[in-house]
């Protein structure tokens, strides 16, 4: 039996897409794959399960007037690396304001 628990497909994506919190600034990781409802992160440090963030994605490459999204994502889950070091976490998006949905349906255009 598959797992269906995922509503949209996931893009891996070659584009280079930072994650910074939205009012502190602080580098969170880098984007691994993406979605229209969340994201998996690989992070510098490893990162609290069930903590809501205020985000910022940010793209290297501005991709149709895009290079930045800001959004409010849950933190399902969240690992430490081999390394003991950094960290994977998965998000769902929660809050995305109208005009930052169809930013990012952009950017997942291109990946």
């Amino acid at each position: 039996m598959s797992d269906e628990r995922r509503l949209h497909d996931r893009h891996s994506t070659d584009l280079d897409i930072e994650v910074f919190e939205l009012h502190s600034h602080r580098r969170l990781g880098r984007v691994v794959d993406l979605s229209s409802d969340g994201f998996m992160l690989f992070s510098d440090t490893p990162l609290a399960a069930d903590e809501l963030v205020e985000c910022r994605l940010v793209s290297e490459q501005v991709i149709e007037g895009v290079g930045e999204i800001q959004l409010v994502a849950d933190c399902l889950w969240s690992r430490p690396g081999a390394d003991g070091q950094h960290g994977w976490a998965g998000f769902h998006i929660i809050d995305l304001s109208e005009e930052q949905a169809a930013a990012l349906d952009i950017l997942l255009q291109h990946l």
